[in-house]
């Protein structure tokens, strides 16, 4: 019988039980390393649930920190153990199938706030202790004289048993008297610290206010001051510490001595400058990540006095397809590669290089000049990537798009500068790639309008947003109305009516041109039963909707069996159902494409070849094509709008229609916009046409005035 996998309980205790391994044996306690264990559980159980959570709790995080004191682990050992620990297991036991790197980012910033909570708690406990003892001097040093013996007693046991750093010097700053503690923390003997001068330990990272402090107290004018204070030792290293001097007074109230209370606090700095820098830097490159540039760029946008700002946003061409065909370790080699070239391309002063993910960069220059050092900046990186970098022995060609914004700091946050750059980015990346180009206001305005307008598409078709306008088809031997061209629009709250070519080409990058399509289908044939009712009568026959087909929908599964689905429901006949595609949809397709246009084209289904003339299709390919119905594009009738009508436009149309109807394909013109366009057509064997000169489109009742209209004329 197979073993049931761990539950989160399983690896939640297996991690705890590793915890209290490495940390018990440097904590004192009287507990059995069974029930330390069992102290830890919960504390594992709430690192697990912040891990896992939705948003980042800090404050929680730092509790957990805390905890670890009041559990006595106070040791110098303990929070670099913990940290270690929580390091190591935590994403790996309690992480589940979550994203790795967000969850390590996450463990990252889980040990950097516990590491402020440990050092918070302990302080307050030290500064209790340091109370505790500048009580203890104080009265060792004012009891009277029959209980001086065993004041002294007890003062001593604290001195020299106290696990923190305990001086006392004159008023002159000589020192009397060293515990153990410090004497470690200093690596020097007691022969060496007596007689030395406080003012010798001076350091270059003093803060500044830390002499003026001193001189105060020794004054008789504080009674004590706490601050962070490094010292060098005799070996080269640095002692960081939590210092804490109080002025100690005779029985008369006169400044006597000054006790220096030390807590080394070296470790948990380094600690925490280890956790920043993991917080802060990418880890495969080691370039600062999105947070520090971030943090940079904020800094530099807020200052002002004429101060300027030049930004490149770099994305490689084609990464994807090397991380594909090579695999992610080539990829991420391939990366620290770029990095080291990117870093070597900003190195002068006010100039940062930084990874924000994937395969996208960052450069970042500063100061009065920048509309000249972006641009020189820019030149650097493009000509970095020129020299291919060599991976497994294969010389890769790398190539990127630059997105370059420049501009006076304090207009414009760093939200907007990175979104700014970013569309740029995107900008170069269309135009063909491997090339930079300069952000423009108004394109980043469309862009984010066409963004907008992308995120807005889907409820759009929820709230019924979107409606559908008519433009009659016109026989040009008799004038009558023998149909319509469904044309959809777009009611958006904001902007108004847009029309197809705003929100279409959107709709088919989203995979939303599917079920936009399908309604637009249903209005359109709901709207062709109604002109069948009313018009029933007429000899003509009903009349015949126009209905766009996009490429998407074309390869679509289920454009067949949706339409003879919607037909049926509305008790329509195919012949009634006009789909127009168009020809650049057409060029080059393969017969599972054709596939579906045939089997509608034999239901009887007319098939139109929309903006014909446009493409590069050979003349030859009519004949495999499922078409009925040749659609001109306007490009062809615009000569015919002068009179006399260019003779060139008119020997194409011409021909066009000759081999059309050779075909047995229908002809209609699109853009008919004067009475001597639309008879040059008539004359030139035009079978329908649309346009402004009849009707501009409109709502479905204008189309039945027009059709009646006819029928009494």
């Amino acid at each position: 019988m197979n073993a049931e996998p761990d539950g989160p309980e399983d690896r939640l205790r297996r991690l705890t039980t590793i915890w209290s391994r490495a940390l018990y044996p440097v904590t004192s306690t009287s507990l059995t390393r069974a029930e330390f264990e069992g102290q830890l559980l919960p504390l594992g159980r709430r690192l697990s649930e912040l891990l896992r959570a939705r948003s980042f709790d800090a404050d929680a995080a730092k509790a957990v920190g805390a905890a670890l004191v009041e559990a006595h682990c106070t040791d110098p050992e303990a929070l670099s153990r913990t940290l270690d620990c929580v390091d190591a297991y935590l994403v790996l036991y309690c992480g589940g199938d979550g994203p790795q790197d967000e969850l390590r980012m996450r463990s990252s910033r889980l040990q950097h706030a516990m590491a402020a909570g440990y050092a918070h708690a302990l302080r307050r406990r030290t500064l209790a202790e340091q109370e505790a003892i500048a009580q203890a001097a104080l009265r060792a040093q004012g009891v009277v004289a029959q209980a001086l013996h065993a004041s002294e007693a007890r003062f001593r046991a604290v001195f020299e048993g106290a696990a923190i750093g305990i001086g006392i010097a004159d008023l002159d700053g000589h020192i009397l008297q060293v515990n153990e503690a410090l004497l470690r923390m200093f690596g020097q003997s007691q022969q060496s610290l007596r007689g030395r001068r406080v003012q010798d330990w001076t350091h270059p990272d003093d803060a500044p206010q830390t002499w003026r402090l001193y001189d105060e107290l020794v004054r008789g004018e504080r009674e004590h001051y706490h601050l962070e204070k490094a010292f060098n030792r005799p070996d080269g290293t640095v002692l960081w510490t939590n210092l804490t001097v109080s002025l100690l007074r005779d029985a008369d109230g006169r400044p006597q001595y000054q006790l220096a209370l030390m807590e080394d606090t070296t470790e948990r700095r380094l600690l925490n400058l280890r956790l920043r820098y993991e917080a802060t830097h990418d880890a495969l490159t080691g370039l600062p990540n999105r947070t520090l540039f971030f943090e940079r760029l904020e800094k530099v946008l807020a200052t002002g006095d004429g101060q300027r700002f030049g930004l490149c946003y770099l994305d490689l061409d084609g990464f994807k397809t090397i991380n594909d065909s090579l695999g992610h370790a080539a990829g991420d080699r391939l990366l620290v590669e770029v990095a080291d070239r990117l870093q070597s391309c900003a190195t002068a002063p006010g100039e940062m290089v930084a990874r924000l993910g994937g395969d996208e960069f960052v450069a970042l220059t500063t100061g009065p000049g920048t509309d000249r050092t972006v641009d020189e900046l820019a030149e650097r990186i493009m000509n970095a990537l020129v020299t291919p970098i060599s991976i497994d022995g294969r010389d890769l060609l790398v190539r990127g798009s630059l997105g370059i914004v420049e501009g006076p700091a304090g207009e414009r946050t760093a939200a907007e500068v990175l979104r700014s750059a970013d569309i740029t980015m995107y900008r170069a990346k269309s135009a063909g790639g491997n090339r930079s180009e300069l952000a423009d206001p108004e394109a980043d305005a469309r862009a984010i309008t066409r963004h907008g307008l992308t995120t807005a598409l889907p409820t759009a078709l929820e709230r019924g947003e979107f409606f559908i306008e008519y433009q009659p088809l016109v026989h040009l031997g008799d004038g009558s109305v023998r149909g319509a061209e469904a044309l959809v629009r777009w009611l958006h709250p904001q902007h108004g009516v847009l029309g197809p070519d705003r929100f279409i080409p959107l709709a088919e990058h989203t995979g939303l041109i599917v079920p936009l399509g399908r309604w637009v289908l249903e209005e359109s044939i709901r709207q062709a039963r109604a002109w069948r009712v009313r018009h029933g009568g007429q000899d003509a026959g009903p009349l015949r909707i126009n209905v766009n087909l996009s490429p998407c929908q074309l390869s679509h599964p289920g454009l067949v069996q949706d339409t003879v689905d919607i037909l049926e429901r509305a008790g329509v006949t195919p012949d009634a159902l006009c789909l127009e595609v168009t020809e650049s949809a057409l060029i080059g397709a393969d017969d599972d494409l054709l596939k579906p246009l045939r089997r509608l084209a034999e239901m009887g289904v007319d098939i139109a070849l929309d903006d014909f003339g446009t493409g590069y299709s050979n003349l030859a390919n009519l004949r495999r094509l499922p078409v009925s119905v040749l659609k001109l594009d306007r490009s062809f009738t615009q000569g015919m709008q002068q009179f006399p009508a260019d003779p060139v436009d008119l020997k194409i149309v011409e021909g066009i229609v000759t081999l059309a109807h050779s075909l047995d394909l229908a002809v209609t013109v699109e853009g008919v916009e004067t009475g001597a366009q639309a008879e040059q057509l008539r004359v030139l064997g035009c079978d329908t046409a649309q346009g402004w000169y009849y009707a501009r489109p409109g709502p479905p009742e204008r189309l039945h005035d027009l059709a009646l209209a006819d029928a009494k004329g």
